[in-house]
């Protein structure tokens, strides 16, 4: 049991731990397998003032979140202890928190995250996280090095002295351990094919955990996802045939099909017609033009009318007033 300045560090950062659970609006949990201490020094410098970074053991991260929730019980026995439960069941593997307190923190983390990532070699032994393949051409060994082909069925040849590989060739395979003389086979052709670093494996907000891929969803995504629904929507109206906004489009298309049809069982010799109307529809500027040309010969028509009629109705006016004038003379 620990005693003394020891148990006073150990009290400290429970204290520590939970009091940054309950008060940063987001916490960022990280997979830290293979960073190394420089690089996890750069990040925290990095996320100073913005972000908090805390590593510990997950013993000591449970036994923290445990006692908060025995002193909330106590407290009161209808504590809501969910958000603690939910984090709890989280802390697995070699993880880490990192914990947003500004309002750009989660951006300044994962830019931070991102950019300290560093080069390593493959090591036998380890999971590799991508595949590692070897490109045909010149490796720049010497004949003497062959074995180490002939050890992973790589087919090779000489070439001026040196081993030339014939065709690509996967040494590595994603989530299989890296084997001895694939290991052996990139250190001496100076190939380090992975990248170490933090890895955001999950997030904690509100209460709740959930994936890291959330994360990644933005206005694109969310746009793709409400038009989707709003196609679910329109589609469960024009089913149950209940109109709704979505479904209206749908409703006056399927109305002009629907007359279009009509048209052409009375009219045979309307296929014309309707082409000329599906055009119409398709090209806006068509039927502008056709509305202009209709408003000139209406307008022409309606002048030429117009310049008609003063001189049909002149006549019968004169011969009132004349009528008039006679009637007034011999009146």
């Amino acid at each position: 049991m620990p005693v003394g300045e020891k148990l006073i560090r150990k009290n400290a950062y429970m204290d520590k731990l939970v009091n940054l659970v309950e008060t940063s609006p987001l916490a960022l949990i990280v997979c830290v397998d293979n960073v190394g201490s420089k690089q996890m020094q750069h990040i925290r410098l990095a996320l100073r003032k913005k972000c908090t970074v805390l590593m510990g053991k997950n013993t000591m991260i449970r036994k923290a979140l445990r006692k908060r929730m025995d002193a909330l019980i106590a407290e009161d026995e209808n504590a809501d202890i969910t958000a603690l439960t939910n984090l709890l069941a989280a802390v697995n593997g070699n993880i880490g928190f990192i914990f947003c307190q500004s309002d750009d923190g989660l951006e300044r983390a994962r830019a931070a995250i991102d950019e300290f990532v560093v080069p390593a070699g493959a090591k036998a032994g380890v999971i590799a996280p991508i595949d590692v393949v070897i490109p045909a051409g010149p490796s720049g060994l010497e004949p003497s090095q062959t074995s180490f082909f002939q050890a992973l069925n790589i087919a090779t040849k000489i070439v001026k002295g040196t081993i030339e590989i014939t065709t690509d060739c996967k040494v590595v395979v994603a989530g299989e351990k890296v084997s001895l003389s694939a290991q052996a086979l990139l250190t001496k052709m100076n190939i380090r094919p992975f990248e170490y670093g933090m890895k955001v494996v999950s997030a904690f907000q509100d209460g709740t955990v959930f994936d890291a891929a959330v994360l990644d969803i933005d206005d694109t995504i969310m746009a793709a996802k409400f038009l989707k629904g709003v196609s679910h929507v329109a589609a469960f109206g024009r089913e149950i045939g209940v109109p709704t906004e979505a479904g209206l489009p749908h409703m006056m298309a399927k109305a002009f099909k629907n007359i279009v049809s009509t048209v052409v069982e009375i009219d045979f010799n309307a296929g014309e017609k309707v082409q000329e109307i599906k055009d119409i529809l398709s090209d806006p500027e068509k039927l502008a033009a056709m509305q202009t040309a209709g408003n000139s010969s209406g307008g022409g028509a309606a002048a030429a009318a117009g310049g008609a009629a003063p001189a049909a109705a002149a006549a019968p006016v004169e011969e009132e007033e004349e009528e008039e004038m006679d009637f007034d003379l011999f009146g």
